[in-house]
């Protein structure tokens, strides 16, 4: 999978989760771009893109991402 094809289904996690179809991420989103994300719809966010891509993160994983680009690059070293 590549990151388009990663970020393309981020995107619509994203604006599932947030219930905004108007956000458009990238490699350099933080929490601090996107109004509603906070601790505890971070854990949702989390949930949601495991079961897109039928993963688990490790919470050192979880804890380390500092943007978007970090969750992208760990869904593509995993693979589907």
């Amino acid at each position: 999978m590549n990151k388009n094809q990663i970020v393309k289904r981020l995107t619509e996690v994203f604006r599932d989760v947030f219930g905004d179809d108007s956000i458009v991420i990238t490699e350099k989103t933080t929490a601090n771009d996107i109004d509603d994300w906070d601790s505890i719809e971070h854990i949702h966010l989390i949930g949601a893109v495991e079961e897109e891509f039928g993963m688990r993160f490790k919470m050192r994983e979880v804890s380390g991402m500092k943007n978007v680009g970090e969750m992208m690059d760990i869904i593509a070293q995993r693979g589907e």
